[in-house]
């Protein structure tokens, strides 16, 4: 799985007009699901998003987590992150999970989302999306769960 993760002021979801999903403060993550994911990286991503330490105490140092501060999260789904530009000029997402696949896998990280009590809205899958932002600093990680098994350089 892999994701963008923004430290936002607000975002929004909006789906043909309609408002759809919306928060104050926290993290829009959006989350792809690889072809090759398992129960693991859903656990991973969603353990390491909510503890992330990218939110200021109060010397402005990155030491509060979502999960310190009740922050509200925004997950999409996003699997263009799957795409690979590396040849041509149209990206190839033969490495995206399925559309069946990728939609239980995504509801099984909300789940682990929502599972910590945190506020958690979401998009909605498959639909084109209008995602609005506050980016907040800005602050934004890219995070792919099969980093956990790459040693540190």
């Amino acid at each position: 799985m892999r994701a963008v993760v923004q430290r936002v002021s607000s975002a929004s979801v909006t789906v043909g007009g309609e408002a759809v999903a919306s928060i104050g403060k926290g993290l829009l993550v959006l989350a792809a699901v690889g072809k090759d994911d398992e129960d693991a990286d859903a656990d991973y991503l969603a353990d390491k998003i909510v503890n992330l330490r990218v939110f200021p105490d109060d010397a402005g140092k990155f030491d509060r987590s979502a999960l310190d501060l009740g922050a509200s999260l925004l997950v999409v789904s996003q699997f263009t992150l799957y795409g690979d530009a590396r040849k041509g000029r149209r990206p190839s997402f033969t490495e995206a999970a399925p559309p069946a696949e990728a939609q239980t896998r995504f509801a099984g990280l909300v789940e682990r989302f929502r599972a910590t009590g945190l506020p958690v809205q979401t998009g909605r899958f498959q639909e084109m999306m209008d995602v609005a932002l506050v980016n907040d600093g800005p602050v934004t990680l890219i995070l792919d769960s099969a980093d956990r098994r790459r040693p540190r350089r």
